[in-house]
């Protein structure tokens, strides 16, 4: 051993022992869908994102997927595409709320096997809403029912939160000024189910490494 400590080599890990090559996805602004939003407004498009979680899940060299969460919601079927797509991966998926995920981030951040939200991030419930000229017809009703209860559905059957309490959550009069909604934060979310931990990046990055070695052992995740 050299008396340099600054010259010594850090120890070879033994072959088979490697952590694995983690890829890392930020979910942030605004998700964009079939309209291309301005200039200035910072989004996620799902055109890029689709074919990268597919390169992902095909690539044999990528270990485990960390996807880094900080948005304010956006379209609903570009939001629910990339959110089943990610809940139908095989690989190793962690979710990390930074900030916010509101609106179809609750959604996305719910699509991962385990997700975690940092201890001031925040959480939005609300109705779904559509932007634009809508018609004041009963068939309009209807389908925002069907839409809402597509983003319900998948929301309980990815986390422990009950439907009938997600409902009572998104239509609370309480909590938003001249809006229905509920603002849950870090551990709020925990509790009600939503989210699996309260943590950071050493948490979620800790659980991602855990459940590749995991799948390694056997063991399902």
């Amino acid at each position: 051993m050299s008396d340099d400590p600054y010259n010594e080599k850090e120890p070879v890990p033994e072959e088979g022992t490697r952590l694995g090559r983690l890829h890392c996805l930020t979910i942030i602004g605004q998700i964009e869908g079939h309209m291309e939003l301005g200039g200035h407004t910072k989004t996620t498009k799902y055109e890029h994102v689709l074919p990268l979680l597919t390169s992902i899940e095909e690539d044999p060299e990528t270990d485990g997927l960390l996807i880094l969460l900080n948005t304010v919601g956006g379209d609903v079927e570009a939001g629910l595409a990339i959110a089943e797509l990610i809940s139908g991966m095989s690989k190793p998926t962690v979710s990390l709320v930074l900030g916010g995920g509101h609106s179809i981030g609750v959604p996305l951040a719910v699509s991962a096997k385990r997700s975690f939200i940092a201890p001031t991030a925040s959480m939005t419930l609300h109705p779904v809403r559509l932007s634009g000229t809508v018609m004041a017809i009963p068939q309009t009703m209807e389908y925002f029912r069907r839409t809402e209860e597509r983003v319900i559905g998948f929301i309980c059957s990815q986390s422990r939160i009950k439907p009938e309490k997600l409902r009572e959550l998104m239509r609370n009069t309480d909590q938003l000024l001249g809006d229905a909604g509920t603002v849950l934060y870090g551990s709020e979310a925990v509790e009600l189910g939503l989210c699996d931990s309260v943590g950071g990046l050493k948490e979620a990055l800790g659980c991602l490494r855990q459940m590749i070695q995991e799948g390694r052992n056997g063991k399902a995740f």
